[in-house]
């Protein structure tokens, strides 16, 4: 079965303004809950770990090594 780019997560590489598409997605994952983020809502991302966030809260925690 083919599965269409909405079931499968983007790759994205984030910049200080912005992020660049790599493989086409929908969602990317949340580094700390592991959670689908789509893309169109992703506000949250660390350019120095390349990693996603689903809120500003993970994202804090996460900067502050709390999980």
């Amino acid at each position: 079965m083919l599965m269409s780019s909405s079931e499968n997560a983007a790759t994205l590489i984030y910049g200080p303004n912005g992020f660049r598409v790599i493989k086409p997605g929908h969602f990317v994952v949340c580094a700390v809950s592991g959670e689908p983020v789509p893309l169109e809502e992703l506000r949250y991302w660390s350019v120095d770990r390349q990693e996603a966030y689903a809120s500003a809260e993970l994202s804090t925690q996460r900067a502050l090594g709390l999980k």
